[in-house]
């Protein structure tokens, strides 16, 4: 519900709802949210600029940056954001695709399973961990196996909501493939559940997007056994 209160210099106070929204780990749109010319700075601009920044955040927390434990972390905490864990923002970085002709005619699904999965909630900037498990049936191409994982891979390397990335690791391979016949089945754990707010470490999050042939219960269900 859309808190529409006033603040005292007379504008909307929304900071309740995106509260609410964070904590429901609810998403706005399917494509990851980027603003316009966000690749315009070279990754050591952004890099100096995000040091600067994170030097002021651990200094307004009261750590000393003069500390020899301390000193590099702003500049390693820099690198870590634009050259690792969230590198898939930049679309330079997609993976090239690999495609082959499916000379043995083979009709039947593929299936890729237990893809290693590191990504970070874009609500709280936690990690999300698990796996993820990713299946087609081939319409005249096949896909180099490394490339299902480099896929995945490519879209956890950015802040994401769970829902939005298993939509779109089904559809940039539907799009590559050529293909509609393409499952997706993610199982993670999420840091901002299990570290803060409810801080339930047990449980996990399931989500599953089914596209084509996966619609239909028969070879849903055989996708399914085969992961389970």
């Amino acid at each position: 519900m859309i808190k529409d209160d006033f603040s005292t210099n007379g504008m909307h106070d929304y900071t309740i709802l995106e509260d609410e929204m964070g904590d429901a780990h609810a998403s706005t749109s399917l494509e990851t949210p980027i603003r316009k010319g966000a690749f315009e700075q070279s990754d050591e601009e952004k890099m100096e600029a995000i040091e600067g920044h994170f030097s002021a955040i651990m200094d307004i927390l009261g750590l000393d940056l003069k500390d020899d434990s301390l000193k590099g972390t702003p500049r390693r905490v820099a690198k870590m954001f634009v050259k690792e864990i969230f590198k898939g923002l930049n679309p330079e970085n997609e993976p090239p695709i690999t495609l082959f002709d499916n000379k043995f005619q083979y009709k039947q699904m593929l299936v890729e399973k237990g893809i290693k999965l590191h990504t970070f909630c874009e609500h709280h900037f936690l990690p999300i961990y698990g796996v993820a498990h990713v299946a087609y049936i081939a319409q005249g191409k096949v896909i180099g196996l490394s490339k299902l994982n480099r896929i995945v891979e490519y879209y956890s390397k950015r802040p994401q909501v769970q829902e939005r990335l298993t939509v779109q690791i089904a559809n940039h391979l539907k799009k590559v493939l050529k293909t509609e016949d393409v499952a997706v089945y993610i199982e993670a754990k999420h840091m901002c559940v299990q570290a803060r707010g409810v801080e339930h470490e047990g449980c996990s999050t399931i989500t599953s997007e089914y596209c084509g042939k996966f619609l239909t219960e028969k070879t849903r269900a055989e996708f399914l056994a085969a992961v389970a």
